[in-house]
């Protein structure tokens, strides 16, 4: 298994198919609250879009992705409806002292490990590349996370990202917990 950046539409189509298999109406609650899930279904043509300005980060076995880690820059933040409001909440934040709108950021705009690849520090290895990659443009990487998604919340803390905001989407009841990763700590 290699830890690499999407070089190709094969590539993106592989975390399409992934991303399939894990969205939270695909998987069973019991699942669910043990592996966890994602919930944001991409458009193709945006991922697309998304992969030419910043590539992101993916597990492949062979020719198969088995992990991904979707680099979203914040000029993507109005092509994906369901992400609105964490980039609207993330310019009224702050973080030590400063707007966070003021810092070189992007957003993780989803991660997600094959079933059988799990519990292989697949999630952290392809964290640790994000940073080798990007760690040289941008200060942090910033995420939400259900609250109901422990298994999430546990390995995000793993890799170094502290929560620094938690709120309530009404419209689906459910809370969310915004963490970031500050590379320059």
């Amino acid at each position: 298994m290699i830890i690499t950046t999407v070089q190709s539409e094969a590539d993106v189509q592989g975390i399409l198919a992934l991303q399939q298999d894990n969205l939270r109406k695909n998987v069973p609650l019991d699942v669910q609250l043990d592996q966890g899930f994602v919930t944001v279904e991409h458009d193709p043509a945006v991922l697309s879009r998304m992969n030419l300005a910043a590539p992101s980060v993916i597990a492949k076995d062979g020719d198969r992705v088995v992990g991904y880690a979707l680099t979203m820059l914040p000029e993507f933040g109005t092509d994906i409806p369901e992400l609105l409001p964490l980039f609207a909440l993330i310019d009224s934040l702050s973080y030590s002292g400063k707007p966070l709108s003021t810092y070189a950021y992007y957003v993780m705009g989803q991660v997600c490990v094959a079933e059988g690849y799990r519990g292989q520090k697949v999630f952290d290895r392809m964290y640790q590349h994000h940073r080798e990659v990007y760690s040289d443009r941008f200060q942090l990487l910033i995420t939400d996370i259900s609250a109901n998604n422990t298994r999430s919340l546990r390995a995000h803390a793993r890799v170094g990202f502290e929560p620094i905001h938690e709120f309530h989407d009404s419209v689906i009841g459910e809370t969310w917990v915004v963490v970031l990763w500050d590379w320059q700590k």
